[in-house]
């Protein structure tokens, strides 16, 4: 009998492993950048390559990836579908959609809806006009707290924000990125004092951010709306006119989810 309940366990903490494993392949699957060739994946995963391409057999088969040339994979339909579905059903999308929109509209930038997963943001909705250049971010991409500007207003509003960021140097995005904690947390302080925050090419070269905290009845974070642009079209001057529109639609979709407001700060 013992013996049959430790093969039980083994076979399920197995299981556990290979969706793990699944997960992770998934996960580097839809990066920006599509297609992703295997070594690309198994370096990304830090998984073999052979259990790399077992996986995205059994993935393709299913429908949730598909096979390119030269041994790239990119996202299948089966995966597509389901995200849509999974976007177009979630409560925050039905809420944020039409704020982003008329945000995008009065600003002319590219428009994000993001939220927390660990140390990193994720982007759930985007929206962008027609223009000659468009922003690298993609919906379901991951960005780092510290560093980005949806990233901070998430942190302004949780309780813990000193202890996801911990206290070692942070890793340089660019030459502008703060990499010490305490001035990442001192930069927080400026949604108390405005109600939204700006990055100015701390995760990328050549773009400017700004956003501000989305939150729920506690007053804690649970996403964050941004508007970016390149900074020669989002330029310094002309961030007192669009950080209280993010911080007002951050504020509509709070109040729409049941949070919050912002607190209201006049404009300057």
């Amino acid at each position: 009998m013992p013996k049959a309940v430790n093969t039980q366990i083994d076979g399920a903490r197995d299981a556990r492993t290979a969706v793990d494993k699944a997960l992770d392949v998934l996960t580097a699957l839809v990066r920006p950048d599509a297609p992703h060739r295997l070594a690309e994946i198994a370096r990304e995963t830090g998984l073999a390559k052979a259990t790399v391409h077992r996986t995205l057999q059994n993935l393709t088969d299913a429908g949730f990836a598909v096979s390119g040339d030269g041994g790239s994979y990119h996202a299948g339909p089966r995966l597509l579908g389901l995200s849509a579905a999974a976007l177009a059903g979630s409560r925050e999308s039905r809420f944020a959609r039409p704020i982003l929109v008329d945000l995008q509209r009065q600003t002319g930038h590219t428009v994000h809806y993001a939220v927390r997963h660990g140390e990193h943001a994720v982007y759930v909705d985007k929206v962008e006009q027609e223009q000659a250049y468009r922003m690298n971010s993609q919906i379901g991409g991951e960005v780092p707290l510290y560093c980005t500007a949806v990233g901070r207003a998430i942190l302004s509003r949780l309780p813990d924000a000193a202890e996801i960021l911990g206290s070692a140097p942070l890793p340089a995005r660019t030459p502008r990125t703060l990499v010490d904690p305490t001035s990442v947390l001192a930069a927080l302080s400026e949604v108390d004092d405005l109600g939204y925050l700006v990055e100015t090419e701390q995760n990328e070269r050549d773009v400017r951010c700004v956003a501000a905290p989305v939150v729920d009845g506690t007053g804690t974070a649970v996403g964050a709306i941004s508007v970016s642009g390149l900074t020669f079209t989002l330029r310094e001057d002309s961030v007192a006119m669009l950080g209280p529109l993010v911080r007002d639609a951050a504020a509509k979709l709070s109040a729409a989810l049941g949070g919050g407001t912002l607190r209201s700060v006049p404009n300057s």
